[in-house]
């Protein structure tokens, strides 16, 4: 053992950055951190991507709330502006602005995304670009980003989201291929989401009362969490107008509350409300996500640029996992996505102390969690989509934020979070963050036997 623990000695002489303030950290141990181990060393050397900002606008009804007369560029260029403001960042430094979003079509919306850079203070040497991965657009921005950060690409960038489905009905534009009617998971591809929604709560016996009581339960969390001032942190007030529809007067407002949330939701009143995508079924309006206005940004940097500047750090990005399942059940995603992003962070579903799962329709949203086994405690504990909205692209954005800043709340008895959403057509995708002052002792790491001299992760 004593020969062991000299090897390791000599290993970390070798290993130790020159110039690193934290070296005295540094010592010869029996490694007892488990698939954990490799987080501490990232830390100290300043080589993993951590978020030090993440604000959203607040969360309107398409066509009928808030921001039913604002552009999508208009919704975006204050959250852009908001991350700059907020950390005194140079506009000057961020490599690029990548930003998920999924109705509008794809050269206009980027237009218009670049215009919203130019709105926030941006100088023309800043690069933006946009993603569509469905209703996990937002979270792919945000990986991407990381990615382009851990690859070398640069030190800083942001990974926002943008919606407006006001603006930008769900709805197809153009033919479709009659190639399609010879594959049936290309058909499948086509279905509306309620009906795939139907199809998880057929297929695994997910009942009409258990959908209603979720959406209560969505509704009452959100209002609490708004009624306590929880969603301050991560919201940007914006100042737009509203059109009277009747006389055309325009009148200013600002919008910084998240206006779908129904405080006074029942389970009685959900059972009046008739199932819209199927006679005999249970998915209805008040069991499904709202349509929604609004977009939402998150600023990531190398972790020794954060430590340079002097920004403190919300969170650290871990990992990310993008899977395919079934187009049929598409609501099933998080339930295959969220165990392969915590296996890829070296970590088990038991690790992770809270979670913000899209919730697309009820169905989807409490199978995935009882597929899962997850203790409600964890769950989307500030209410989800049923109650707050999901604006497609910008959603993925959302939740970072709302995860982070709760996380950030709950301190030393919240580490590791999760992101996670269905994907239409037949995906899912998770992203695995940990708190951002958590270089410390690793409270949650599995211990490994003392002879037993490597972390898992090197065997």
């Amino acid at each position: 053992m004593e020969k062991a623990i000299q090897r390791q000695r000599v290993l970390l002489d070798h290993l130790r950055p020159s110039l690193s303030p934290s070296v005295s950290d540094l010592s010869a141990s029996v490694c007892l951190a488990g698939d954990s181990a490799a987080y501490q060393r990232s830390a100290i050397f300043g080589d993993d991507v951590v978020i030090v900002a993440a604000y959203r606008t607040a969360l309107c009804k398409a066509k009928r709330g808030g921001f039913k007369d604002t552009h999508a560029d208009d919704l975006l260029a204050p959250v852009l502006k908001a991350v700059l403001e907020k950390t005194n960042l140079n506009p000057n430094e961020v490599g690029d602005i990548v930003v998920g979003t999924v109705l509008a079509p794809g050269s206009q919306r980027a237009s218009e995304c670049r215009m919203a850079a130019f709105y926030a203070g941006f100088p023309e040497t800043v690069p933006v670009r946009t993603v569509n991965r469905q209703c996990s657009s937002g979270l792919q921005a945000v990986a991407d980003v990381a990615a382009s950060i851990k690859a070398g690409f640069y030190d800083i960038g942001i990974g926002a989201g943008l919606e407006s489905m006001t603006a930008n009905p769900m709805a197809w534009e153009g033919s479709v291929n009659p190639k399609v009617n010879k594959y049936q998971q290309a058909q499948d591809c086509l279905l509306p989401m309620g009906v795939t929604s139907e199809n998880v709560a057929h297929r695994y016996g997910v009942t009409r009362q258990e959908q209603d009581q979720a959406a209560v339960a969505s509704h009452k969390k959100a209002a609490a969490a708004t009624a306590a001032g929880k969603f301050k942190d991560e919201i940007i007030p914006v100042v737009t107008k509203i059109v009277d529809p009747k006389t055309g007067s325009e009148k200013q407002v600002t919008i910084a509350v998240d206006d779908g949330i129904r405080p006074n939701t029942t389970l009685s009143d959900l059972a009046k409300l008739k199932p819209v995508f199927k006679k005999d079924g249970t998915t209805t309006a008040g069991n499904s996500s709202q349509v929604s206005d609004g977009a939402g940004a998150v600023l990531l940097m190398r972790r020794s640029v954060a430590v340079q500047k002097g920004l403190p750090i919300l969170g650290v990005f871990r990992s990310f996992a993008a899977v395919g399942v079934d187009p049929a059940v598409m609501g099933v995603g998080p339930a295959v996505a969220i165990p392969a992003a915590v296996k890829s962070a070296g970590l088990e579903i038991s690790d992770i102390d809270l979670y913000e799962i899209n919730e697309a329709f009820a169905s989807q949203f409490v199978y995935c969690s009882k597929k899962l086994e997850l203790d409600p405690e964890k769950v989307n504990v500030n209410g989800g989509a049923l109650a707050i909205g999901h604006p497609l692209g910008a959603t993925g954005a959302r939740c970072v934020g709302t995860l982070l800043h709760e996380m950030k709340r709950r301190g030393k008895d919240c580490r590791f979070g999760v992101v996670s959403m269905c994907i239409g057509t037949g995906m899912g995708a998770a992203a695995v963050f940990e708190r951002g002052d958590c270089v410390d002792e690793l409270c949650n790491a599995r211990k490994i036997q003392p002879q037993n001299l490597l972390s898992k992760d090197a065997l």
